[in-house]
């Protein structure tokens, strides 16, 4: 029994949720996602709740049930507040800054690392150090704080390069010599 999938969305105020079928539109002050979800299960709305159903118990309506209710959940979070996610630049030399949309990026290479914002999201800088990466979508937010970290990964010895703002590096000892 899903008990994710079971429980109904509470739609809050100032947030609007329309369902043609097995496509989901919701709308709200930050902005509008749209997403068509699977057509084996039902969407229906109650009383100011979203409720998602499913046809039968076999595991694949179980998963299905459970990631379903979570993606309209966070469409509408998404839509009433921003999702954000923070990365921290460590090294020596290393530091980033703003121009227009986009992130200018030094990171020990030759040259820049100049990344461009995509549409939907949007960057805060608020020193030389960290990215605040937002957007309304949860999935699009990860996946582009993702692709900054993959500019130049935390290493181990040293503990240089990016990475998330609650991620712990493990150090490891460097060689020693013989003795």
């Amino acid at each position: 029994m899903s008990r994710i999938g079971n429980s109904p969305i509470t739609i809050p105020d100032g947030v609007e949720v329309n369902i043609q079928g097995n496509h989901v539109s919701v709308k709200g002050p930050k902005g509008t996602l749209e997403r068509t979800v699977s057509e084996k299960l039902s969407i229906s709305i109650e009383e100011g709740k979203v409720i998602v159903k499913r046809p039968n118990d076999e595991t694949e309506m179980k998963s299905l049930h459970g990631l379903t209710r979570t993606l309209i959940n966070n469409m509408i979070i998404g839509v009433k507040e921003e999702f954000t996610k923070q990365l921290e630049i460590n090294g020596v030399g290393y530091r980033v800054q703003k121009q227009g949309n986009d992130l200018n990026m030094s990171l020990g290479y030759s040259h820049p690392v100049i990344y461009k914002a995509p549409e939907g999201i949007s960057f805060d800088v608020p020193n030389a150090n960290t990215i605040i990466v937002k957007g309304i979508d949860k999935e699009l937010v990860g996946q582009i704080a993702a692709e900054i970290r993959t500019k130049r990964p935390p290493e181990v010895y040293g503990g240089k390069g990016i990475k998330y703002s609650y991620e712990v590096i493990r150090r490891k000892e460097g060689k020693t010599g013989k003795k």
